[in-house]
């Protein structure tokens, strides 16, 4: 019980440290996306962080297998340098012991990953469908940001400064490059407002005390009006929907009981993440045996590459199904029996070469025991 705990608390701290690490790094890289899209005016800065919040489980789902599988490796390649499994072995642990000691964690771990994958996950995904269908409704309006120019409709806006509640513009500048049926246009303004019609609810943008130019440039035909108000109608926002996967936002029983190609795989790709665990436990425990000479992160990067390639072949054969090139049964589960397999196999790896050094050895001395009796003769 006591090595039980020592080895449980040393992969759980690691495994936190190195999930939190990734998690913020992960985090960082969409925060960075999120913004810069923000910055261009497809939806309002004020809902950015509601955004992250929505999207932060299915980021976990992927991180958390990852960081337990690297933390196991960190945690016993340190205890082997270290000489403290060559006492617990000493002691009378076996590797399978010690398989079994790295399982119940694990089974902790994936009952978390499974809680994300199955329901907090596609509860972001749909709070954030929710979020980006009031986005959609929303005018461009509230899209402006004081102090950078942005396109409002087919017009280039630039206003100097912005009341909170986005109903007032400071010196407001609007330009038009023209189309067919009109001519390009300027318009300066001392401020501007957002007025809405009280019978149609349409909205309008209403510019005060400012000057419109209208004409064609190169040519004397210029049109100079100098007016107290003059609006201009602002038409709502069409989102693009590419924010979020309305697969991913589908609840698990819906997946479930689809026949649909797509959402069957997207089921067992929910199913494989929380698998991952326990193969990626199967796979760190053997991977993470070291000597003092070789170092601890002597098997780091082929362990680690080892990990990304069962990713990866899961990815792709998720691809392959959806688009109808590899059935929906075995599907992925033949990813994972394969790299169980693998596991198996490296992890009796080391008996299976006591035994075929042991038979070499019988063999050698079979046959001298042979030689000798034909000398004898």
């Amino acid at each position: 019980m006591v090595i039980f705990r020592y080895l449980s608390k040393d992969i759980l701290i690691s495994a936190g440290a190195l999930s939190l690490i990734i998690f913020l790094i992960s985090l960082t890289g969409r925060f960075v996306n999120l913004l810069a899209e923000a910055a261009a005016g497809k939806y309002a800065i004020s809902v950015l962080f509601t955004m992250i919040g929505y999207h932060m489980p299915g980021l976990l789902q992927i991180i958390l297998p990852l960081g337990f599988y690297i933390a196991i490796l960190l945690s016993f390649g340190r205890l082997y340098i270290e000489s403290e499994m060559v006492v617990l072995f000493a002691c009378g642990m076996s590797q399978r012991q010690l398989l079994a000691i790295t399982l119940i964690p694990a089974f902790a771990i994936a009952l978390v990953v499974a809680l994300f994958s199955f329901w907090l996950s596609p509860l972001g995904e749909q709070l954030n469908a929710k979020l980006l269908e009031e986005q959609r409704n929303r005018s461009e309006f509230d899209s402006l940001s004081a102090g950078r120019f942005q396109l409002l409709g087919q017009n280039i806006t630039y206003v100097d400064e912005l009341t909170l509640d986005r109903k007032r513009l400071d010196s407001v500048f609007i330009a038009h490059d023209g189309s067919e049926k009109s001519s390009p246009m300027v318009a300066v303004a001392k401020y501007g407002e957002q007025v809405q019609h009280p019978e149609f609810g349409q909205r309008y943008l209403v510019l005060h005390e400012g000057v419109k130019y209208e004409g064609q440039p190169g040519s004397a035909e210029f049109q100079v009006v100098h007016f107290i108000s003059y609006g201009q109608y602002l038409p709502q926002v069409v989102a693009s929907g590419e924010y979020t996967n309305e697969i991913e936002a589908k609840s698990t029983d819906e997946l479930f009981s689809s026949a649909e190609l797509s959402l069957r795989a997207a089921f067992q790709w929910r199913l494989a993440l929380p698998i991952m665990v326990f193969i990626g436990t199967l796979l760190a425990v053997p991977l993470s045996r070291t000597s003092p000479r070789q170092g601890r992160f002597f098997k780091m990067f082929p362990a680690i590459l080892l990990y990304f390639l069962y990713y990866t072949f899961l990815g792709n054969v998720r691809s392959a199904m959806t688009s109808g090139k590899w059935p929906i049964f075995p599907g992925l589960w033949v990813v994972h029996v394969a790299f169980a397999f693998l596991a198996l196999l490296i992890f009796n790896w080391e008996n299976f070469s006591l035994w075929r050094r042991r038979r070499v050895a019988e063999s050698n001395i079979a046959n001298n025991d042979s030689a000798e009796k034909q000398g004898h003769a």
